[in-house]
C-alpha cells in the first residue's frame, strides 16, 4: 500500500517525476507559471521593487521642485495644433488663463497650444544622485527639452504628483518590507519555540500573545506615535513607526505558526529523529523548519499589502512619515476636505498606486498558496 504524506518535502530534497528529478521549489516554480493571477502578481511586484530602487531615474521630474500650484494632468497628443497628426507624442505647457476658479479665486491654469513640448526616452532633466551615490541627469521618459510635464498633475505647492508617487514608493515599501521582515523572524521563532516544546513554556508564552492580540491596534498605534516630538528627526520619526508596527504585529504570526508545529511535531520522521537522539536544534532546523517556511512566504506575501494600507491610513492621519521624507499616505493628507477632492480630484492618484501594490502582493500570495500546497 502506497503511503502519502500530508507536507511538502524540504526544498532541497528531489522528486521524482516523468519530467527528472526536480527539486521542491522547481515544482513550486512549475505550479505558479500556470497561476496567470500569481505570475500577474508576481511581474507587478517586480516592477514596483524597480520603481523604488530607481526612483530618481524613473520620476520624470524632482519631486521637490514647485510649479504654480494646482495644475490639471497633461494629456498625451498625436495632433499640433491645427489638428495635423504627428507620430512624435507631445504635451503641451500649462500657462495661467485670465479666467479664476470659482472656489479657490485662483487663476485657472490651461494648456498653451502655441509651445509643444515633444516627448521621448532617457531624456535630460534635472540632476540627481542614483543610490546617493551615483551622478545622472538621465531620466526614462520626459519631455526633450527638459521642460517639466505632469502626467497626473501637481499639488497645492506645484510639485509633480507622479514624481512624488515614485519616490513615496520607495518610503512605503521599505516600511512594508522592514515590518514583514521582523514580524516574520520573531512570529517565526516565537512560534516553533512554543509548540515545540510545550508544556508550562507554551502556556506562558501564549498568555504573553494572547495580552498582544487583545491590544485595540489601532489606538495604540496612534497613541504610540504621537509619543514623539514633532521636532524629532526624521529618521528616529520612521524607526519609531517601524518598531510599533513590528512589536504590534508579529503576534498573529506566531499564533499560526505554533499551529502548524504542533502538527508537525506530531509526524512519524520528527517522532524518529527524536528516537534517534538528534538534539531539539537539528529537528527544529532541519524537519519542523523547512515545512512551516511554506506558510510563513504565503503570509508574508499576504502580510505586505495590511502593512501597506496601514502606513496609507496612518500617513493620512499625519501619524507615520513626515516632511521632507514622502510616502502614499502623506501624499493623501491633501484630500482631506471634499472642495479641495471636488475642484481637484487628480490629487487622489496615489491611491491607484496603493490599490496596484495590493492586487499585486495578493494576487502573488493567492498563486504562492495554490503552488506551494499541492492539496
Amino acid at each position: 500500500m502506497l503511503a502519502f504524506s500530508n507536507s511538502p518535502p524540504p526544498p532541497g530534497e528531489t522528486i521524482k517525476h516523468k519530467r527528472g528529478n526536480e527539486s521542491y521549489m522547481a515544482l513550486v516554480w512549475r505550479r505558479l507559471k500556470r497561476s496567470w493571477t500569481g505570475m500577474g502578481g508576481l511581474i507587478l511586484v517586480i516592477l514596483l521593487l524597480l520603481m523604488s530602487i530607481f526612483a530618481e531615474f524613473i520620476a520624470p521630474l524632482d519631486p521637490k521642485a514647485t510649479d504654480s500650484g494646482f495644475a490639471p494632468p497633461q494629456v498625451i497628443s498625436f495632433h499640433d495644433k491645427d489638428g495635423n497628426f504627428v507620430f512624435q507624442p507631445r504635451v503641451y505647457a500649462l500657462v495661467e488663463t485670465s479666467d479664476l476658479d470659482p472656489v479657490t479665486f485662483q487663476p485657472i491654469v490651461g494648456p498653451d497650444y502655441d509651445n509643444p513640448r515633444p516627448l521621448g526616452l532617457f531624456v535630460k532633466g534635472a540632476p540627481y544622485y542614483l543610490f546617493g551615490l551615483i551622478p545622472g541627469d538621465r531620466h526614462l521618459f520626459g519631455t526633450t527639452d527638459g521642460g517639466p510635464v505632469h502626467f497626473l498633475g501637481t499639488d497645492k505647492f506645484g510639485r509633480d504628483i507622479l514624481s512624488r508617487a515614485i519616490y513615496g514608493s520607495r518610503i512605503s515599501l521599505m516600511i512594508a518590507l522592514t515590518v514583514v521582515t521582523i514580524v516574520t523572524i520573531v512570529g517565526t521563532t516565537v512560534g516553533m519555540i512554543s509548540g515545540y516544546f510545550g508544556g508550562t513554556l507554551d502556556a506562558w508564552i501564549q498568555r504573553f500573545v494572547e495580552v498582544v492580540l487583545a491590544f485595540p491596534q489601532l489606538p495604540l498605534y496612534l497613541a504610540l506615535t504621537s509619543l514623539i516630538p514633532v521636532t524629532a528627526p526624521t529618521n528616529v520619526f520612521l524607526a519609531f513607526v517601524i518598531v510599533v508596527m513590528s512589536a504590534l504585529g508579529w503576534a498573529q504570526m506566531s499564533r499560526e505558526v505554533r499551529g502548524k508545529t504542533l502538527a508537525l511535531a506530531r509526524i512519524e520522521y520528527v517522532r524518529a529523529a527524536m528516537a534517534v537522539g538528534a538534539t531539539d536544534r537539528r529537528i527544529i532546523l532541519q524537519h519542523i523548519f523547512p515545512n512551516v517556511m511554506s506558510h510563513v512566504i504565503v503570509a508574508v506575501t499576504l502580510a505586505i499589502p495590511s502593512v501597506v494600507l496601514l502606513e496609507s491610513f496612518l500617513g493620512f492621519l499625519g501619524f507615520a512619515v513626515k516632511p521632507p521624507l514622502i510616502s502614499w499616505g502623506l501624499m493623501l493628507q491633501d484630500t482631506s476636505t471634499y472642495s479641495v477632492i471636488g475642484s481637484y480630484p487628480w490629487i487622489l492618484s496615489p491611491v491607484a498606486f496603493v490599490l496596484v501594490t495590493v492586487f499585486a502582493f495578493n494576487a502573488l500570495g493567492d498563486g504562492l498558496r495554490d503552488a506551494i500546497d499541492p492539496y
